[in-house]
């Protein structure tokens, strides 16, 4: 199958990146001052659903948008890029509170999406600044979701956590690599590198690369894992009552303010 060639490409460090980085460094310190201030609150849950039902509408809406005819690609347009799914989970973490959404959201934004912020493989195909602005909306949200579920509303990761998002990233490279076989496309860069400077290079050629960064992951993981893993620690914050409160840092549960409603 035929893949279409980009007509432009975002210079890696350039002006633009620069900009967006700037932006979600800021955007992360004051979102989690903001999310401290509000925790256990019922404000706090209108505003995370409302940011996953944002984000959920702009990342269904995307891939409708690269599926329709006239933007077909077969190696761009298909959603099994690891972002592409992260985006999904990150919404249903911030809407649900489900635990091993949140866990997802963690391991795979703080690591998998921080590559594609940091290092991205951003080809523009039709619309340059549409696909500039909608790739670093989808990517500064899930960047931020995991740093304000965790430093802002005091969940925390475990090893069950730590199990369902290595196990389910496996899962997902497989998925990738097998349409990759089908299609002729490079979904996951199981394929190939990214064109352009990526972590991958530091990890060999490929697909040396995927074994290593398999290892890579799993110690990187275990590490982000270990900081929270005191024994009075073992759990997310959980459902304490209709209004899903989340916990403090020491682990008790805090209670919406305000004046519950029937």
């Amino acid at each position: 199958m035929e893949i279409a060639e980009p007509i432009g490409r975002m210079a890696l460090f350039g002006p633009e990146h620069l900009t967006a980085l700037a932006g979600i460094v800021v955007g992360a310190v004051v979102l989690v001052v903001m999310a401290r201030r509000k925790r256990g609150t019922r404000t706090e849950l209108r505003i995370t659903r409302a940011t996953g039902w944002v984000l959920l509408v702009v990342a269904v809406g995307w891939t409708v948008w690269g599926m329709l005819p006239s933007h077909w690609d077969i190696g761009q347009s298909l959603p099994f890029h690891f972002s592409d799914v992260l985006r999904i989970v990150t919404a249903i973490a911030l809407i649900t509170r489900a635990g091993w959404a949140i866990a997802i959201t963690y391991y795979w934004g703080l690591t998998l999406n921080l590559q594609s912020v940091v290092t991205p493989d951003l080809n523009y195909m039709q619309n340059p600044e549409l696909e500039f602005t909608v790739f670093w909306i989808l990517h500064a949200l899930a960047q931020w979701a995991p740093i304000v579920l965790v430093w802002g509303l005091g969940y925390r990761p475990t090893w069950r956590g730590f199990g369902v998002a290595y196990v389910s990233a496996l899962a997902w490279a497989v998925l990738a690599a097998a349409v990759n076989c089908a299609t002729g496309a490079n979904y996951g860069y199981l394929a190939q590198a990214p064109a352009g400077f990526s972590v991958l290079d530091l990890l060999g050629g490929w697909p040396w690369y995927i074994g290593v960064e398999i290892a890579v992951v799993a110690v990187v993981w275990m590490l982000m894992t270990l900081p929270w893993s005191e024994p009075e620690r073992l759990t997310h914050a959980s459902v304490v009552d209709r209004w899903r409160c989340v916990r403090r840092w020491d682990g008790t549960p805090v209670r919406p303010r305000g004046r519950a409603s029937a």
